[in-house]
Parts: structure tokens; sequence; C-alpha cells
């Protein structure tokens, strides 16, 4: 793996931090205040994206996305984590399951995602499924050449500005060595589809702006086409497509803890105690060095994770550890530049208390740090024969 940036690299980490810099960051206190991005503000950022050239940059450059590479593509969700979520949303990164859709789905929900016409949201979580992906109760039922989906889902992010849902359901059962589990099948179902209503969910500390939804359906009715892939493939497509979303959030928590690192640095070079720097203090040097040792390494496992992605290696391992360390890691470091600053650090004058507060859900989302240490302990055992 070579550890250097090739000039396009470079050049994209500098044009999205300065966009992030110059047009998200000025939006920040306000989505903070109110805990709302107005619909205008969201276009306006989707269309200065476009004119960059840098919407839908995980998508194949034949279908008209930015076609970027799995390290390329983890540098810029880097740099996007430095900005509320809540803004960043607005960028466009189309989820990597819908590189799943047919050829008669592609114009109705791939394209216009790339094009930015449409958002989509993943709902997969529900009340009493958590992490436990095969546990899930929200039911589709087989009803002539229609599904009709009934149950609930929770804490599905951005559904609120999504034009169309990626939903798991499940659509039967199947007999294993460890006893029945859920059969899964991955529907595509609009907005307005009768049946499913989009309602507000839950009230978080973490990530203003960027809502979470819950979902109920009930006798929801969807074609056969709307199914993405085959009946009973929601969960190998779910494994083969949505391990990429781990990384994203190793890689932003890892722009989120380097501003917090900058704030800390700068107020420990120019902050004066007891006549000289506070950074010349032992207390605050050391904290320092030890922030950065972290970050660097959970950077150094994220685009490690990246690269043997973007070979085909099987991941599994790696792509855990960076969402474990890198997600750990943030709590630390944001806890860290808080002390550095003192009293000041909790008020919202500075965004510092937004990053810590943020930091809490990046050890829950996307498969929590307890799920994270299953599978690599399970990826070292399973070889052994345990």
């Amino acid at each position: 793996m070579d550890f250097g940036l090739t000039d396009e690299q470079q050049l994209i980490v500098r044009t999205v931090r300065a966009f992030v810099e110059r047009e998200l960051y000025p939006l920040e206190a306000e989505v903070e205040r109110t805990g709302h991005v107005p619909a205008e503000v969201g276009r306006q950022i989707q269309r200065k994206v476009k004119a960059l050239g840098f919407y839908a940059p995980n998508m194949p450059a034949a279908l008209g996305g930015g076609g970027l590479d799995r390290v390329t593509m983890t540098l810029l969700e880097r740099e996007l984590g430095r900005a509320a979520m809540g803004l960043a949303v607005f960028w466009g990164r189309p989820s990597d399951i819908l590189s799943a859709c047919s050829e008669e789905q592609k114009p109705r929900y791939l394209i216009p995602s790339i094009t930015g016409e449409k958002i989509d949201a993943l709902a997969m979580s529900e009340p009493g499924a958590g992490s436990d992906l095969r546990g899930m109760t929200c039911s589709a039922r087989r009803d002539g050449d229609d599904w009709v989906i009934n149950g609930t889902k929770h804490f599905i992010s951005h559904a609120d500005v999504a034009d169309f849902i990626i939903v798991f359901a499940a659509t039967g059962e199947d007999q294993t060595t460890k006893g029945p589990k859920s059969r899964i099948t991955c529907f595509l179902i609009d907005r307005a589809t009768p049946g499913m209503e989009i309602r507000p969910g839950y009230s978080s500390v973490s990530h203003r702006g960027y809502h979470n939804c819950s979902l109920s359906f009930e006798n929801c009715r969807v074609p056969s086409s709307q199914v993405l892939g085959e009946e009973g493939t929601g969960f190998d497509l779910a494994n083969r497509w949505l391990r990429a979303t781990r990384l994203t959030v190793a890689a932003t928590c890892v722009g989120r803890a380097r501003r917090a690192f900058e704030l800390a640095l700068g107020y420990a070079a120019e902050r004066r105690q007891f006549g000289q720097q506070i950074g010349k203090f032992q207390g605050v040097s050391f904290q320092l060095a030890d922030m950065i040792t972290e970050i660097d390494a959970a950077d150094y496992l994220t685009l490690a994770a990246a690269w043997c992605l973007e070979q085909n290696r099987e991941a599994n391992r790696e792509i855990s550890q960076a969402k474990l360390y890198a997600s750990e890691m943030l709590a630390r470091v944001t806890d860290s530049a808080i002390q550095i600053f003192g009293g000041i650090g909790l008020m919202d004058e500075l965004p510092l208390e937004r990053l810590w507060r943020d930091a809490r859900v990046e050890r829950i989302w996307d498969g929590t740090s307890e799920i994270q240490r299953h599978i690599i302990s399970r990826e070292l055992l399973r070889p052994l024969g345990a």
C-alpha cells in the first residue's frame, strides 16, 4: 500500500476542505440553534456541489457519478466529516446498495440519485431488533404480483428529506443449524406510497439538523418490480454493499477529530497562563501528543481498510477495526480538546461542545462498538475452528 497521496487525491482533499470551510461552517450555528436545515439551503448546497463536479462521487463514472476509488472516496468523506451532518448530507452520496438496481429500476431510482433529482434513505433498524438484522419483524407477504408490508422502523436517518426509502423486511423464514431465521428482502419504496407514513423520530443530542425518523407500514402495497435484487437476498445485499457505511463512519470521525485537534492546538499555542503559553505545560502538551497519535492511527486504519476493499479483499476485520477505533478515538479527542480550552470549550461560541455531543452516537450506529469487537474476534477465531 502506498501511503502517499496522488496529485489528484491531494487536489480533492484541498477542494473539499475549502468547500466545507467556506460554504458549510458558516451555516452550522443556525442549524444548531434551530435543529433544522431549510429545504432551500439543502438545494443550494446540492447546486454548489454539482457546480464543483463532485456530486455522487461514489457512483460509477459511466452512469454520471464521480467514479472515485475506495481510498479517494474515504479521503473525501474524511473532509466532509469536519462539517455538521445535517449539511453534509446534501453533498449527495447515494447508498452504494443502489448499484444492485435492475436495468428497469435504474432510470427510476439509481440515475435520479446520481443526478441529485432524488435522495434515498435506508431503513433497517427496528425498535425490537437493534443490530439483529435477522430479528426484524417488519414483514412483507406476497399478494399476486405485489408485496404487502406491515410493521415499523425507527432511527431512519434523513428519511424526512428522502424521495424514496430502501426498506428491508422479513418475507419468510429459513431453517438453519442455529434455528429459524428471517428471510430478508429489500424494497424500493417511493415517499408518497399509500400505507407508508414517515414520522418525526426521537430528539437526539447528536447531529442536530440530521434527523432520525420513524416509519410505519400498514398494508403498504408495492409491486414486485420494486424488489431490489431477488426475494430473500436482502441479508446478502446488506453484507455486500453496506460494509462501506462503517468505513464512512470511521472516516468522518477522523475528520471531526482533526477539526477538534486543530482548535485545541491553536489555543494551546496562543493562550497564556503563569507567563507562558499553556502548550508548554506538560499537562497540555502530552494531551496534544496523545491526541494526534490516536488521530493518525485511526486515519491509517481507515485508509488501510479502504485499500483492502479497493483490492477486492475480504475486509470485515479491517473495516470493523477502523470503525471501532475511530469512533472511540473521537470521543477521547473531543473530550481532551474541551479540557484544554477549559470552561469556554463547553460554550456554544465554539463547535467543540457540538463535536463532543455528536461523537457519542458514532459508537452506536452502523454497528455498536460491541458488534465491531464481535466481528473482529470472530474473524480471528474462525480460522482456528473456534
